[in-house]
């Protein structure tokens, strides 16, 4: 599909042959095919040609098919100027961010664990003494939104920062974007995404859709074989890190023999507590200029205790209190705008009236019990 629409676009432009080069090329593994590909289209785009527009988007869906929508934005754009100044930072500083991260206390324990043990082993290193084999690679397990992402991002760094990778840099992906539509592809994009994440942290979230159809799935086992050997072939100047639920990630290091003894830590993260939630919402707000009534703020705090209480095995934590943040300043925009001229307060205030239903909800139900 990816060859056909270059040879229909390219036809279509006159281009003598340049985007099917690129695609070839693509398929070869070059990453800079890929980029040269996206200019191009964004070239067709900007002529406003009606005739060749519609045969550029189709092309520019083909390739999100076959990278992966997140893996080709990642290419195209290279890394940002966020991402350069979190390199800069010292080795201090990172670890200051990482204990001010909001609970995780066992997690940030056994970083430092992890931080000491690595930095010991350089130091033998340096008087010429042995150091154990080890494997840099980590498994997270536990629920959604327990800041598994952010620490991740946070270890590369301070693993740069200490001699441990030489860039530092963070590649997230998923299924898609290791997995290709096609036999024999799947091998060359796994590749591409090890290429690309070498020096750094590759970060694979929910880890087990690579084999959610074991039985039936050749592409996932293709991909599997590809990332267990690369575990190996890297592992001086690669940390690949696999998140995901608990009792799906068991399941994802029994589908492939040896692959569970690439990864020899293993860090589960617990669900927050109420007031851990608390202070994250409180952390959000204080960031954005808003305030909560006192009033307001009791009614959420027992909320947020009923909540965990009685929460469900895939509760959200730091998302679901990012959602509910989101939801109560769109609803205090919508009351502030019917008051004319508001006050510097009233621009920030939070009130009962602002809750969304996950927590109205949750109050008016267990009043009625």
């Amino acid at each position: 599909m990816l060859l056909n629409n270059a040879i229909k676009l390219d036809d279509a432009i006159d281009g003598n042959g340049v985007i099917q080069r690129c695609v070839q090329e693509i398929i070869l593994d070059s990453d800079q095919s890929a980029i040269k590909l996206c200019n191009i289209l964004f070239e067709i785009s900007a002529a406003k040609d009606r005739r060749t527009i519609p045969l550029a988007v189709e092309m520019k869906d083909s390739l999100i098919r076959y990278y992966g929508h997140k893996r080709l934005i990642d290419l195209c754009k290279g890394p940002t100027t966020n991402e350069a100044v979190q390199e800069e930072k010292s080795l201090e500083e990172l670890l200051s961010e990482l204990n001010e991260l909001i609970g995780l206390k066992k997690v940030k324990e056994k970083v430092l664990d992890l931080i000491a043990f690595q930095k010991v082993q350089l130091l033998r290193k340096q008087v010429g003494l042995s150091s154990p084999k080890s494997t840099l690679h980590l498994a997270f397990t536990g629920n959604p939104g327990t800041g598994k992402t952010t620490v991740a991002r946070i270890i590369g760094r301070i693993y740069k920062q200490i001699g441990l990778l030489s860039k530092g840099h963070f590649t997230e992906v998923s299924r898609t974007d290791l997995i290709a539509g096609y036999q024999g592809q799947t091998a060359h994009k796994v590749k591409a995404v090890i290429e690309n994440a070498k020096g750094g942290v590759l970060f694979i979230d929910e880890a087990y859709s690579i084999t959610e159809n074991d039985h039936s799935d050749s592409y996932g086992r293709e991909c599997l074989t590809e990332l267990t050997k690369a575990l190996e072939d890297y592992r001086d100047d690669l940390v690949v890190i696999v998140a995901g639920y608990t009792e799906p990630m068991e399941k994802f290091f029994e589908s492939n023999p040896g692959l569970k003894s690439r990864f020899n830590t293993f860090i589960e993260f617990d669900d927050y507590s109420p007031d851990e939630l608390m202070r994250i919402m409180e952390t959000m707000c204080k960031k954005e200029s808003y305030f909560f009534s006192e009033h307001a703020r009791t009614i959420l705090s027992e909320s947020l205790e009923k909540i965990v209480k009685h929460k469900e095995w895939q509760f959200g934590n730091g998302r679901f209190i990012r959602n509910v943040f989101e939801e109560m300043i769109m609803r205090h925009a919508r009351r502030v705008i019917q008051i004319s001229n508001p006050s510097a307060d009233a621009l920030q205030e939070l009130k009962t009236s602002d809750f969304p239903p996950t927590i109205t909800n949750n109050i008016e139900k267990e009043s009625s019990i």
